[in-house]
Protein backbone atom coordinates (compact mmCIF):
# COMPACT_ATOMS: atom_id res chain seq x y z
CA UNK A 1 0.00 0.00 0.00
CA UNK A 2 2.46 2.83 -1.38
CA UNK A 3 1.23 6.00 -2.29
CA UNK A 4 2.62 6.27 -6.66
CA UNK A 5 6.17 7.16 -6.83
CA UNK A 6 9.61 4.30 -7.10
CA UNK A 7 13.44 3.84 -6.75
CA UNK A 8 15.77 1.16 -7.70
CA UNK A 9 19.30 -0.35 -6.71
CA UNK A 10 21.39 -2.66 -9.16
CA UNK A 11 24.71 -4.59 -8.70
CA UNK A 12 26.33 -5.79 -11.13
CA UNK A 13 26.88 -9.82 -10.70
CA UNK A 14 30.55 -10.74 -9.21
CA UNK A 15 31.25 -13.15 -12.30
CA UNK A 16 29.42 -14.63 -15.31
CA UNK A 17 26.13 -13.29 -16.11
CA UNK A 18 22.32 -12.77 -14.57
CA UNK A 19 21.40 -16.52 -14.59
CA UNK A 20 25.04 -18.32 -13.12
CA UNK A 21 23.32 -18.62 -10.18
CA UNK A 22 26.51 -16.86 -8.55
CA UNK A 23 25.75 -14.23 -5.59
CA UNK A 24 27.31 -10.77 -5.84
CA UNK A 25 29.96 -9.14 -4.11
CA UNK A 26 28.30 -6.52 -2.13
CA UNK A 27 29.71 -3.33 -2.28
CA UNK A 28 30.23 -0.97 0.37
CA UNK A 29 27.76 1.77 0.97
CA UNK A 30 30.66 4.70 -0.33
CA UNK A 31 30.82 2.39 -3.16
CA UNK A 32 26.96 2.08 -3.89
CA UNK A 33 26.14 5.41 -3.29
CA UNK A 34 29.42 7.58 -5.06
CA UNK A 35 29.79 11.26 -4.07
CA UNK A 36 26.72 10.76 -1.80
CA UNK A 37 22.76 11.30 -3.04
CA UNK A 38 21.86 13.71 -5.44
CA UNK A 39 18.56 16.21 -5.49
CA UNK A 40 16.20 15.87 -7.88
CA UNK A 41 16.00 18.49 -11.23
CA UNK A 42 13.36 20.85 -11.11
CA UNK A 43 11.45 19.07 -13.53
CA UNK A 44 11.26 16.00 -11.13
CA UNK A 45 11.04 17.51 -7.69
CA UNK A 46 7.46 17.91 -6.66
CA UNK A 47 8.13 19.93 -3.70
CA UNK A 48 10.43 22.35 -5.35
CA UNK A 49 7.56 23.57 -7.79
CA UNK A 50 5.14 23.70 -5.24
CA UNK A 51 7.92 26.09 -3.32
CA UNK A 52 8.61 27.57 -6.37
CA UNK A 53 4.68 28.53 -7.24
CA UNK A 54 4.63 29.48 -3.35
CA UNK A 55 7.37 31.78 -3.54
CA UNK A 56 6.48 33.69 -6.73
CA UNK A 57 2.66 34.08 -5.11
CA UNK A 58 4.22 36.39 -2.27
CA UNK A 59 3.62 33.24 -0.12
CA UNK A 60 7.70 33.31 1.54
CA UNK A 61 6.60 31.47 4.89
CA UNK A 62 5.13 28.56 2.99
CA UNK A 63 7.48 28.34 0.18
CA UNK A 64 10.24 28.16 3.16
CA UNK A 65 8.59 25.28 5.11
CA UNK A 66 8.00 23.79 1.61
CA UNK A 67 11.58 23.59 0.69
CA UNK A 68 13.09 22.10 4.24
CA UNK A 69 11.39 19.13 1.52
CA UNK A 70 12.25 20.39 -1.67
CA UNK A 71 15.89 20.61 -0.70
CA UNK A 72 16.47 17.01 0.71
CA UNK A 73 17.90 14.13 -1.86
CA UNK A 74 14.50 12.25 -2.52
CA UNK A 75 14.26 9.49 -4.86
CA UNK A 76 12.52 9.56 -8.35
CA UNK A 77 9.25 7.17 -8.55
CA UNK A 78 9.28 5.29 -12.22
CA UNK A 79 5.38 4.92 -12.33
CA UNK A 80 4.61 5.33 -16.20
CA UNK A 81 4.26 2.45 -18.93
CA UNK A 82 5.54 4.77 -21.41
CA UNK A 83 9.15 3.30 -22.18
CA UNK A 84 10.06 6.70 -23.87
CA UNK A 85 8.55 8.42 -20.86
CA UNK A 86 10.66 6.60 -18.49
CA UNK A 87 13.64 7.27 -20.66
CA UNK A 88 13.10 11.06 -20.29
CA UNK A 89 12.83 11.48 -16.76
CA UNK A 90 15.90 8.81 -16.20
CA UNK A 91 18.07 10.48 -18.19
CA UNK A 92 17.13 13.73 -16.52
CA UNK A 93 17.70 12.69 -13.00
CA UNK A 94 21.02 10.88 -14.28
CA UNK A 95 21.83 14.06 -15.95
CA UNK A 96 21.58 16.65 -13.18
CA UNK A 97 23.10 14.02 -10.74
CA UNK A 98 26.04 13.69 -13.18
CA UNK A 99 26.36 17.69 -12.60
CA UNK A 100 26.67 17.32 -8.81
CA UNK A 101 28.64 14.25 -9.01
CA UNK A 102 26.31 12.35 -6.42
CA UNK A 103 24.08 9.51 -7.13
CA UNK A 104 20.93 9.15 -8.19
CA UNK A 105 18.10 7.03 -6.66
CA UNK A 106 15.33 5.52 -9.15
CA UNK A 107 12.21 3.65 -7.48
CA UNK A 108 10.38 1.02 -10.02
CA UNK A 109 6.66 1.38 -8.86
CA UNK A 110 4.95 -0.66 -12.31
CA UNK A 111 4.64 -3.75 -11.23
CA UNK A 112 1.60 -5.78 -12.88
CA UNK A 113 -0.96 -5.77 -10.33
CA UNK A 114 0.47 -2.91 -8.33
CA UNK A 115 -0.79 -2.63 -4.80
CA UNK A 116 -3.69 -5.43 -5.54
CA UNK A 117 -6.15 -2.97 -6.24
CA UNK A 118 -5.87 -0.55 -4.03
CA UNK A 119 -5.31 3.31 -3.45
CA UNK A 120 -2.13 3.12 -5.97
CA UNK A 121 -3.68 0.41 -8.22
CA UNK A 122 -2.35 0.21 -11.87
CA UNK A 123 0.99 -1.34 -13.34
CA UNK A 124 2.17 -2.52 -16.27
CA UNK A 125 0.91 -5.48 -18.43
CA UNK A 126 2.53 -9.09 -17.65
CA UNK A 127 4.05 -8.77 -21.03
CA UNK A 128 5.26 -5.59 -20.95
CA UNK A 129 7.12 -5.23 -17.52
CA UNK A 130 9.96 -7.14 -18.14
CA UNK A 131 10.62 -5.31 -21.66
CA UNK A 132 10.01 -1.70 -19.30
CA UNK A 133 12.61 -2.51 -16.84
CA UNK A 134 15.06 -3.39 -19.20
CA UNK A 135 14.53 0.07 -21.19
CA UNK A 136 15.06 1.69 -17.70
CA UNK A 137 17.75 -0.35 -16.78
CA UNK A 138 19.67 0.79 -20.33
CA UNK A 139 18.87 4.39 -20.07
CA UNK A 140 20.56 4.13 -16.37
CA UNK A 141 23.29 2.79 -17.42
CA UNK A 142 26.82 4.09 -16.50
CA UNK A 143 25.00 6.16 -13.94
CA UNK A 144 26.06 4.43 -11.04
CA UNK A 145 22.12 4.40 -9.74
CA UNK A 146 20.33 3.27 -6.86
CA UNK A 147 17.62 0.85 -7.54
CA UNK A 148 14.69 0.34 -5.51
CA UNK A 149 12.77 -2.46 -6.77
CA UNK A 150 8.68 -2.51 -6.76
CA UNK A 151 7.58 -1.33 -3.32
CA UNK A 152 5.19 -3.26 -1.57
CA UNK A 153 5.87 -5.82 -4.20
CA UNK A 154 6.76 -8.58 -2.09
CA UNK A 155 5.29 -7.90 1.72
CA UNK A 156 1.83 -7.68 -0.71
CA UNK A 157 1.62 -11.34 -1.00
CA UNK A 158 1.03 -11.98 3.00
CA UNK A 159 -2.42 -10.48 2.20
CA UNK A 160 -2.82 -10.72 -1.73
CA UNK A 161 -3.13 -14.13 -2.04
CA UNK A 162 -3.84 -14.21 -6.17
CA UNK A 163 0.12 -13.05 -6.41
CA UNK A 164 1.73 -15.96 -4.88
CA UNK A 165 2.15 -17.64 -8.14
CA UNK A 166 3.46 -15.34 -10.25
CA UNK A 167 5.27 -11.82 -8.41
CA UNK A 168 8.48 -13.91 -7.26
CA UNK A 169 9.62 -15.39 -10.96
CA UNK A 170 8.56 -11.60 -12.60
CA UNK A 171 10.94 -10.01 -9.65
CA UNK A 172 13.77 -12.40 -10.14
CA UNK A 173 13.31 -11.05 -14.41
CA UNK A 174 13.57 -7.60 -13.02
CA UNK A 175 16.69 -8.63 -11.53
CA UNK A 176 18.06 -10.07 -14.82
CA UNK A 177 17.36 -7.12 -16.71
CA UNK A 178 19.22 -4.36 -13.91
CA UNK A 179 21.97 -6.99 -14.21
CA UNK A 180 24.96 -6.01 -16.04
CA UNK A 181 24.31 -2.07 -16.14
CA UNK A 182 26.85 -0.69 -13.20
CA UNK A 183 23.21 -0.50 -10.97
CA UNK A 184 22.97 -1.15 -7.42
CA UNK A 185 19.52 -2.80 -6.58
CA UNK A 186 17.24 -3.70 -3.73
CA UNK A 187 14.44 -5.75 -3.40
CA UNK A 188 11.45 -5.24 -0.90
CA UNK A 189 12.18 -6.29 2.74
CA UNK A 190 8.80 -5.21 3.72
CA UNK A 191 8.53 -3.55 7.37
CA UNK A 192 8.93 -4.62 10.97
CA UNK A 193 5.12 -5.74 11.77
CA UNK A 194 4.29 -6.79 8.09
CA UNK A 195 5.54 -10.40 7.38
CA UNK A 196 6.77 -13.04 9.84
CA UNK A 197 10.82 -12.60 9.23
CA UNK A 198 11.41 -16.49 8.00
CA UNK A 199 8.93 -15.64 5.40
CA UNK A 200 10.06 -12.83 4.11
CA UNK A 201 13.36 -14.49 3.83
CA UNK A 202 12.32 -17.21 2.19
CA UNK A 203 10.13 -15.05 -0.79
CA UNK A 204 13.78 -12.46 -1.11
CA UNK A 205 15.51 -15.71 -1.60
CA UNK A 206 13.25 -16.52 -4.40
CA UNK A 207 12.86 -13.45 -6.19
CA UNK A 208 16.74 -13.39 -6.60
CA UNK A 209 17.86 -11.04 -3.66
CA UNK A 210 21.08 -13.05 -3.60
CA UNK A 211 21.91 -10.86 -7.07
CA UNK A 212 21.14 -7.76 -5.59
CA UNK A 213 23.22 -5.15 -2.96
CA UNK A 214 19.80 -6.55 -0.61
CA UNK A 215 16.61 -5.25 0.25
CA UNK A 216 14.99 -1.64 1.32
CA UNK A 217 12.43 -1.58 4.31
CA UNK A 218 9.94 1.04 5.55
CA UNK A 219 9.12 2.77 2.79
CA UNK A 220 5.86 4.81 2.73
CA UNK A 221 6.07 3.96 6.74
CA UNK A 222 6.38 5.29 9.98
CA UNK A 223 8.23 3.16 11.72
CA UNK A 224 11.41 4.09 14.00
CA UNK A 225 15.16 4.03 12.27
CA UNK A 226 16.38 1.54 15.74
CA UNK A 227 13.42 -1.00 15.07
CA UNK A 228 13.27 -1.05 11.68
CA UNK A 229 17.40 -1.86 11.90
CA UNK A 230 16.38 -4.82 14.58
CA UNK A 231 14.30 -5.97 12.07
CA UNK A 232 16.75 -5.80 8.81
CA UNK A 233 19.32 -7.39 10.94
CA UNK A 234 17.26 -10.05 11.58
CA UNK A 235 15.91 -10.81 8.39
CA UNK A 236 19.55 -10.66 6.51
CA UNK A 237 20.77 -13.17 9.13
CA UNK A 238 17.07 -15.44 7.60
CA UNK A 239 18.25 -14.48 4.78
CA UNK A 240 22.35 -15.51 4.79
CA UNK A 241 25.41 -14.24 2.79
CA UNK A 242 25.10 -10.63 4.25
CA UNK A 243 22.83 -8.75 2.46
CA UNK A 244 22.72 -5.08 2.95
CA UNK A 245 19.66 -2.65 3.17
CA UNK A 246 18.45 0.90 3.14
CA UNK A 247 15.79 2.09 5.31
CA UNK A 248 12.70 4.82 4.25
CA UNK A 249 13.11 7.82 6.97
CA UNK A 250 11.23 10.41 5.02
CA UNK A 251 8.23 10.27 7.45
CA UNK A 252 9.02 8.62 10.51
CA UNK A 253 9.97 11.26 12.82
CA UNK A 254 7.15 10.93 15.20
CA UNK A 255 7.20 6.80 14.69
CA UNK A 256 4.26 4.47 14.18
CA UNK A 257 0.98 6.54 14.52
CA UNK A 258 -1.25 4.30 14.32
CA UNK A 259 -2.06 2.83 10.52
CA UNK A 260 0.02 3.60 6.90
CA UNK A 261 -2.17 5.61 5.35
CA UNK A 262 -1.99 9.32 6.23
CA UNK A 263 -1.85 9.01 10.28
CA UNK A 264 -2.20 12.41 11.66
CA UNK A 265 0.63 13.56 13.32
CA UNK A 266 3.54 12.59 11.22
CA UNK A 267 6.94 14.44 10.96
CA UNK A 268 9.54 14.37 8.50
CA UNK A 269 12.37 11.98 9.52
CA UNK A 270 16.24 12.69 9.74
CA UNK A 271 17.88 13.71 6.78
CA UNK A 272 18.83 11.35 4.19
CA UNK A 273 22.56 10.42 3.80
CA UNK A 274 25.21 7.41 3.40
CA UNK A 275 26.56 5.81 6.60
CA UNK A 276 30.11 5.03 6.79
CA UNK A 277 29.80 1.59 5.79
CA UNK A 278 30.60 0.20 8.97
CA UNK A 279 27.42 -2.53 8.94
CA UNK A 280 24.92 -3.99 6.66
CA UNK A 281 22.94 -0.32 6.91
CA UNK A 282 24.25 1.02 3.68
CA UNK A 283 21.88 4.46 3.86
CA UNK A 284 18.89 6.31 5.52
CA UNK A 285 16.77 7.50 2.11
CA UNK A 286 13.86 9.26 1.95
CA UNK A 287 12.07 7.30 -0.74
CA UNK A 288 8.58 8.44 -0.07
CA UNK A 289 8.18 11.89 -1.02
CA UNK A 290 6.75 14.04 1.95
CA UNK A 291 3.54 15.62 0.67
CA UNK A 292 2.22 13.14 -1.35
CA UNK A 293 -0.78 11.48 -0.45
CA UNK A 294 -1.20 7.36 0.42
CA UNK A 295 -4.89 7.31 -0.73
CA UNK A 296 -8.69 8.41 0.16
CA UNK A 297 -8.27 7.74 3.92
CA UNK A 298 -7.84 10.43 6.71
CA UNK A 299 -9.12 13.33 4.64
CA UNK A 300 -6.17 12.62 1.61
CA UNK A 301 -6.69 13.36 -1.75
CA UNK A 302 -5.86 10.47 -4.42
CA UNK A 303 -2.77 8.14 -4.07
CA UNK A 304 0.28 10.19 -5.27
CA UNK A 305 -0.78 13.64 -5.21
CA UNK A 306 0.61 16.48 -3.53
CA UNK A 307 -1.43 17.07 -0.02
CA UNK A 308 -0.32 20.43 1.02
CA UNK A 309 -1.46 20.48 4.22
CA UNK A 310 0.04 17.11 5.33
CA UNK A 311 2.76 18.38 3.54
CA UNK A 312 3.67 21.65 6.11
CA UNK A 313 2.63 19.32 9.09
CA UNK A 314 5.21 16.61 8.66
CA UNK A 315 7.27 19.92 8.32
CA UNK A 316 6.33 21.31 11.85
CA UNK A 317 6.57 17.78 13.23
CA UNK A 318 9.86 17.00 12.16
CA UNK A 319 12.56 15.19 14.20
CA UNK A 320 14.58 17.62 15.82
CA UNK A 321 18.04 18.01 14.24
Amino acid sequence: MVAVAVALVVVLPSTGGPDDGQAVHRRTAAQAFPGGLAVQPSAENQAGRRAAQARAAGQDATAREIAVIADQPIATWLTDDSVAATRATVRDVVRSAREQDRTPVFVLYDVPDRDCGHYSEGGSTVAGYVPWVRAAARAMAGSHAVVLVEPDSIAQIAVCKRLEGSRLPLLRKAVDALSGHGLTVYLDGGNERRVPVARQAAWLREAGVDRTQGFFTNVSNFYRVDTERAYADELADRIGDDPHFVIDVSRNGQGWRGTWCNPSGAGLGQPPRVTRGSTRLDALLWVKTPGLSDGTCNGGPAAGEWWESYALALVANRKPD
